[in-house]
């Protein structure tokens, strides 16, 4: 039997171009809808073969369904993407993250009930005071408006299985990057040394520990884990199991991009934390493990392809 298309929404952006290449190298049809002007040139690119620019709405879900006919799996990634910018527009968080969950599950109980749902979380939602490695069965304190929108975002999966009978996974991601990551500490660094910085100063200790997560490794789990959608919701935590501080991070950014030219960047702290940002999120991803999944790319090869990916991307728009 043909199995229906997958659809991604939030597929323009940075994880969900990548799940969208995933899912279509695999052989599955990919149909994405979010914000964002996509030439369809580019959208096929990245395994696109629809999209629709728009809000997740039902009107915009029925065109969807004409496009494509019914999803096996929507991917959901529509939604806030960073702290930072949840607390500056805390309402437009809400709308893109809660909103689009009710708009997008309400849909499917009336139009496609059958439908699995993988809905992509965050380590936010466990908060700030953890120490050691975190657990799907922590407790959930969330320290910022994004984190609680996104805890809101799994009480509505929970509710529509618990009520209404659909299926789906909570997909709880660590600290994702990876090549076209425009935000956030590598491409904040990367943008420091591509003026020849050779002092810069970062937020924080540098002493502070992420799960990071190579996004090739996140697109694999991801390709994955819709068999094990259910009424119950289960949840997932998306992480290597290592905490890497930051400084060290930014050690390895700043050797990959100086290489062997013997050139030194003279790296501090602020010693000021951002506002909203825990100082320790490391995963424990038993269950992931337990799926026989694992996170493969190691940190400095992971960071050696940003790098790169940074050098030509600048590269080509400055040509």
């Amino acid at each position: 039997m043909k199995s229906g298309p997958i659809w991604i929404t939030g597929a323009h952006g940075f994880i969900g171009r990548h799940a969208a290449k995933a899912f279509a190298d695999a052989g599955r049809s990919v149909i994405g809808i979010g914000h964002g002007a996509w030439p369809a040139t580019e959208a096929r690119e990245w395994g696109v073969s629809q999209w629709l620019n728009g809000d997740v709405a039902s009107s915009n879900l029925n065109t969807l369904l004409s496009l494509g006919g019914m999803p096996d799996v929507v991917v959901h990634l529509a939604g806030g993407s960073s702290v930072a910018s949840a607390i500056a527009q805390p309402r437009e968080d809400f709308n893109r993250t809660v909103v689009s969950t009710m708009e997008l599950f309400e849909w499917l109980r009336h139009e496609s009930p059958a439908t699995s749902v993988i809905a992509v979380s965050t380590a936010a939602v466990y908060g700030a005071n953890n120490t050691g490695m975190i657990g799907e069965n922590a407790a959930l304190r969330p320290y910022s408006p994004y984190g609680f929108h996104k805890l809101i975002m799994e009480s509505i999966c929970e509710s529509y299985g618990a009520s209404y009978g659909l299926r789906s996974v909570i997909v709880r991601l660590f600290s994702v990057y990876g090549c076209g990551l425009r935000k956030q500490l590598l491409w904040d660094l990367c943008s420091r040394l591509s003026n020849d910085a050779g002092k810069t100063e970062l937020a924080g200790t540098g002493g502070e520990l992420r799960d990071w997560v190579e996004v090739s490794d996140v697109t694999a789990i991801l390709s994955q884990v819709a068999a094990i959608a259910s009424v119950e919701v289960p949840k997932l935590n998306v992480g290597t199991g290592l905490g890497t501080a930051v400084r060290e991070i930014a050690r390895h950014v700043i050797e990959a991009w100086r290489g062997d030219t013997g050139a030194a960047t003279e790296l501090t702290f602020s010693g000021v934390s951002r506002p909203g940002d825990p100082f320790s999120l490391v995963a424990l991803p038993q269950k992931m493990w337990d799926l026989g999944l694992s996170c493969k790319v190691a940190i400095p090869d992971g960071i050696g392809r940003y790098v790169a990916w940074f050098k030509q991307s600048h590269a080509h728009h400055r040509g």
